[in-house]
Formats: structure tokens, C-alpha cells, sequence
């Protein structure tokens, strides 16, 4: 059977209505907008414009930069202090990103890094041991450790994927919890329970970040002193990251994480490219530990438990797992949604009912886990996912019913 050739008609349904001679849309009465493609041309050119993104990173510099003063004088000093924290779960999850985001490897242990961190700082800048060394060089030391601790993690665990992995780094950082916990006797290293106090804080030419300093009007209180400090080491983090993202290693971790076997086949070294993921990320945990030691002044075991390792996870995941704006944003809204809940829910209570019914931590959390419920529901593939995984939940449905028939 020959095949008929196209007429014009059949393929100009496939042209754009304008191309086809009928008039646009926007000369026809009763359609035209007067000025809407005009404005929406000038958009896209301003969106296009290199100034455009400068003027945006501008005002988000200078809202960062009034954002602690704003919080101290409207909502308190608290606020600054759970602003700090947020940043500190972006360093978390950042790091952790590199192992389950970047690499597709579980970890549920990685509360163990951060907790190793924190015990190195405590260790050398309090008067446990007599020692009070600066702290620039005790964070280089805290993340050296974390990434000896890393390497020891993956090493026996190189041929583990999935349930397995995550079974055994949940075991670890229980193992590292339990040490910390008892390491008081015969040699007192951790002070078991009891935890480590008066931990030095950081200090810069004589300008001590735990004392409250006064520049003309303005008063630089200690949450606010080390806000400015955790913001500038997270842009440094956040560019560290988009660059590994890029480079030749996030492509090998990429090739990893998809499938392991073909890139062993395509020449990549899995065994090296695992255990370094191991370490970065654990290196990223250290650091972290080590301002938080030096911001709480105080540090117990108890601070470094189970449930904090599923939170940063969790953040992972809400965010976009590889997607390093969006574990930012993962991060950010798993530390400061429950917070609002914790100081909102008990006089929404007291307003409505006249008393407390439940429990606010036990609302918090039951809200907290019903929106994670509905994430992985409606958006699984995180607020903000990378490119490469926002394609294989679009793929995904599309092939079931190939594969199936």
C-alpha cells in the first residue's frame, strides 16, 4: 500500500493558529489585552538581564544581613537563637545530602559525626582537659576526626545498599551515643551522662562571640554574634557544594547512585567515590558539632539520639534529595514550622476551649507527621528535586502500564 502523501490542510493544524493566517488572539474583539505582550516581553528581557539577578541577590544580602536585628526587636531573642539552629540543620543536611542525595547511599546514622564534632570541641576548649585552643583550629581537627569516623563507617559497609546500609549506620551512630555515654570511666574522656560545661566560645582579636558588644545604636547580643559567623561559613558550604555537584566527582556519585554496577563498567572507582562521600559528608557533620558546642556551651550525649538523624533525613528528602536549594529549604522549614507550632498551638487552645487538651509538643508532632505524609503523597519527589529525579517520578507513571502489558 502506497503511502498517501499529507495535504496542506492535515499539516497545518499542527502550526501555531498564526502561522495558519487567522488572526491572533490578541486582535481579536473582546480578546485583546492592550499592553500584555508588551509587558510580558519586557519580563522575560528582565528576567533575562544580568542585573536582574544582581538586584536580587542585593536584597536578599541586605535581608539576611537586618534579618537577626528584626527578629531580636519584634519576637525576642529566641528567635535568633532558633535561626541559628535552622542554619545549623542546613550544614546537616547539606552534608548528608552528599551521602543520600549525591551518592544514593542511606545513612541513618549520621547524627554520629555531629555529636563527634561537638566532643572534639569540647575537649580542647574547655577546662575538662585544661586545654583552650582557638577555635580555628579546633574546627579543622573536629572535621578531620568526623572524616576518620566516616571513612571507618564505609569502609565494611562498601558492598551494602538500601535496607542493609541503613540498618547498619543506624547501629553506629547508636554505638557512638553509648560511648560518648560511658566513656567517664576508668578514663573520664566524655564525662559520660553528665556532659561537658563551660565550653569557651569563639573569639576573634579579643572580640569573644559569648559577650554582648555595642556598635554606635546597634547591640550585638551572642545569637546575633554567631549568626553573622554561621552565615557566612553557609554560603561557603552552599558554594562547596554546587561546585562538587558539577565537577567530575558529583557526576561520578551521580552515576553511583543510579547504578552502581554501570559505572564500575563505564571505569569509576565505586569503593574510592563511596568512601569519599562518607568523609565529606561526615567532615560537613564535624564542623557543624563544633559550632554547636561552641554556641550552647554545654553538650550531653543526649543531644546527638536517633530522632535527630530522621530529621535531618527528613529534611533531605522534604527538600529534594541532590537539589542543594532545596535541602536548604527542606532544612529551613523543618526547623522553624515546628517551632511556630510549639509557641502557637497552646494559646490557640486556651482561646478556643479555655484550657489545654493535648499536649503542644504532641500536637507539633502529630502535624508534623501528617504534612510529611502529604508530601510523599502529592510531591515525592521533594519541594525543590534536581533535575535528574524530578525526570523519574515524571517517567515512572508513564511506564508502569508499558511494563505491565
Amino acid at each position: 500500500m502506497i503511502p498517501r502523501k499529507p495535504s496542506l490542510a492535515s499539516l497545518a493544524r499542527y502550526l501555531p493558529r498564526n502561522a495558519r493566517g487567522g488572526p491572533s488572539p490578541s486582535l481579536q474583539p473582546g480578546l485583546a489585552k492592550p499592553g500584555a505582550m508588551p509587558l510580558a516581553q519586557s519580563w522575560v528581557a528582565l528576567r533575562s538581564h544580568r542585573a536582574f539577578a544582581w538586584v536580587g541577590i542585593a536584597l536578599l544580602a541586605v535581608a539576611l544581613a537586618v534579618l537577626p536585628f528584626v527578629l531580636a526587636g519584634h519576637v525576642g531573642t529566641a528567635w535568633v537563637r532558633i535561626t541559628n539552629l535552622a542554619i545549623l540543620y542546613c550544614f546537616l543536611a547539606l552534608g548528608l545530602n552528599i551521602v543520600v542525595g549525591f551518592a544514593g547511599l542511606l545513612d541513618l546514622g549520621y547524627i554520629a559525626f555531629y555529636g563527634v564534632g561537638a566532643y572534639v570541641y569540647a575537649l580542647l576548649a574547655s577546662p575538662h582537659f585544661g586545654l583552650h585552643l582557638p577555635f580555628w583550629l579546633i574546627l579543622p581537627i573536629g572535621a578531620l576526626v568526623a572524616c576518620v569516623f566516616g571513612v571507618l563507617l564505609g569502609t565494611p559497609t562498601l558492598k551494602l545498599r538500601g535496607d542493609y546500609l541503613a540498618i547498619v549506620t543506624l547501629g553506629f551512630g547508636e554505638i557512638v551515643r553509648i560511648f560518648l555515654n560511658n566513656l567517664s570511666r576508668p578514663f573520664n574522656l566524655t564525662n559520660g551522662a553528665q556532659g561537658i560545661t563551660l565550653i569557651d566560645a569563639f573569639r576573634i582579636d579579643g572580640y569573644s562571640f559569648g559577650r554582648v558588644h555595642s556598635v554606635g545604636t546597634l547591640t550585638f547580643t551572642t545569637p546575633i554574634n554567631y549568626y553573622y559567623f554561621l552565615l557566612v561559613v553557609l554560603i561557603a558550604v552552599v558554594a562547596l557544594n554546587l561546585r562538587l555537584q558539577n565537577s567530575r566527582i558529583g557526576r561520578a556519585w551521580e552515576a553511583i547512585r543510579e547504578d552502581e554496577i554501570a559505572a564500575r563498567a563505564m571505569g569509576i572507582n565505586t569503593r574510592n567515590m563511596k568512601l569519599l562521600a562518607f568523609a565529606m559528608g561526615a567532615s560537613f557533620g564535624g564542623i557543624a558539632g563544633g559550632m554547636f558546642s561552641a554556641m550552647q556551651g554545654f553538650i550531653s550525649p543526649e543531644s546527638f539520639v536517633l530522632v535527630e538523624s530522621i530529621m535531618v533525613l527528613s529534611m533531605v528528602v522534604l527538600g529534594g534529595m541532590g537539589n542543594v536549594f532545596g535541602v536548604i529549604v527542606g532544612a529551613l522549614l523543618l526547623s522553624f514550622v515546628p517551632e511556630v507550632l510549639r509557641y502557637n498551638v497552646g494559646p490557640v487552645q486556651m482561646a478556643l476551649f479555655g484550657r489545654t487538651l493535648i499536649d503542644p509538643e504532641v500536637i507539633r508532632m502529630l502535624l508534623f507527621g501528617l504534612a510529611l505524609v502529604l508530601m510523599m503523597l502529592f510531591r515525592p519527589a521533594g519541594i525543590l528535586p534536581s533535575a535528574v529525579r524530578k525526570r523519574e517520578f515524571e517517567t515512572r507513571p508513564a511506564q508502569g502500564p508499558a511494563n505491565g502489558s
